[in-house]
């Protein structure tokens, strides 16, 4: 197996390589690049076990280049990213320099940095597709293929969950993902039995996210109570940071396991094939702003195949302009199964965009105009 991997190591490096070089490959270094802050807030609070989210910074990376513009999302996560740090708005100068220098390979010092890579690929394809908001040409999303996506629950009390659900399930959602992990573990599984009596799993796809919240110890005894009803899987059982913990249960686990935060500040190739071949799960969840963008993500899933894994896409909160980018990704990749981009609705003051869901499906409605009013008056 070792010859193998080593083989496929290589090949990925290389087709990282080549990604990231067709969207640079037109770039001028006569262009000015600028980047500015923008605080998303909630049209009401969203409970995880990690607390209660009320408003999200993110920032977008800017790029002028005579009568063309480019933007591009850099979703930093507060708490969770791995380049949450004191210097981001620093590191985020030194990335618009980089991109005016017309260095060959601008993003190479930006590898501790996923969210500025990230912004910094979405802003050169911005920049060179034919409008700033296609950035894949001719890609399947634009032009009329929708995305399944899961329907989200927020935590809260149970009345306010089973509120979320009903009006999920009535939006013609049939695949849910639950927050768990904050309330009484009887009462969530008594929720859950709930909609499992109201629904066959041929009906609804369930997924619960615990966000790292069972202690250790008692893990799998509650991934088999949750395994009784049927659910497709469970994101990050436990806290990241424990491969031997997580390869346990993943060898002895009833119910698919996915690894969300596990993948978080994994930057290199070597070590993201070594926690793969030490944990094996079931599924990884790719968010591109904690992962280092698409070349990042494509990276995981290479290896993903390698090992056997299943594997999906989901937002981290992004505005609507970051959540189109990851979306036409997506739809690149051939997938069939939910995906997380269900994501766009949360916020009071997002942007007008053609991004619709309908039905449990994340639509492009390209008749509908981009609010560039709205964006332009926060890009000057």
């Amino acid at each position: 197996e070792a010859p193998v991997i080593q083989i496929t190591l290589f090949l990925t490096s290389i087709a990282i390589r080549c990604f990231r070089w067709k969207i640079y490959v037109n770039l001028r270094a006569c262009m000015k690049a600028s980047f500015l802050k923008y605080t998303l807030h909630f049209k009401r609070p969203g409970g995880t076990s990690r607390g209660v989210l009320t408003q999200k910074d993110t920032y977008f990376i800017l790029l002028e280049d005579q009568d063309r513009m480019g933007i591009g999302e850099a979703g930093l996560f507060r708490g969770l990213s791995w380049d949450d740090v004191p210097d981001y708005e620093i590191q985020l100068e030194r990335a618009c320099r980089a991109l005016e220098s017309g260095e060959t390979e601008p993003w190479n010092a930006f590898s501790a940095y996923p969210s500025i890579v990230f912004a910094m690929e979405q802003a050169l394809r911005s920049l060179e597709g034919p409008d700033p908001f296609l950035l894949f040409h001719e890609n399947p999303f634009t032009t009329g293929e929708s995305l399944p996506i899961n329907g989200l629950i927020w935590m809260g009390d149970l009345s306010y969950m089973k509120q979320q659900v009903a009006a999920k399930l009535a939006e013609g959602f049939t695949c849910l993902k639950l927050k768990i992990g904050a309330l009484d573990f009887q009462e969530e599984l008594g929720m859950l039995r709930e909609i499992r009596r109201e629904f066959s799993a041929g009906d609804l796809e369930i997924r619960v996210d615990a966000n790292g919240a069972f202690p250790s110890n008692i893990a799998l005894e509650r991934l088999k109570r949750l395994s009784e009803l049927h659910l497709h899987s469970i994101e990050q059982p436990i806290r990241a940071g424990q491969p031997d913990q997580m390869a346990e249960l993943c060898a002895r686990t009833p119910l698919p396991i996915a690894l969300d935060e596990e993948l978080i500040g994994c930057l290199e190739t070597e070590s993201k094939s070594a926690l793969l071949g030490t944990i094996r799960p079931q599924y990884i969840i790719l968010k591109p702003s904690l992962v280092g963008g698409y070349s990042g993500s494509e990276e995981w899933i290479h290896l993903a195949e390698l090992y056997e894994s299943g594997w999906w896409v989901t937002s981290a909160l992004e505005s609507n302009i970051g959540l189109n980018a990851i979306a036409q990704w997506t739809s690149t990749l051939g997938v069939d199964r939910p995906q997380g981009l269900g994501t766009g609705s949360l916020f009071t003051n997002n942007f007008d965009s053609p991004l619709e869901v309908r039905k449990g499906r994340l639509h492009y409605r390209s008749g509908k105009p981009w609010d560039i009013q709205k964006i332009y008056k926060i890009c000057t």
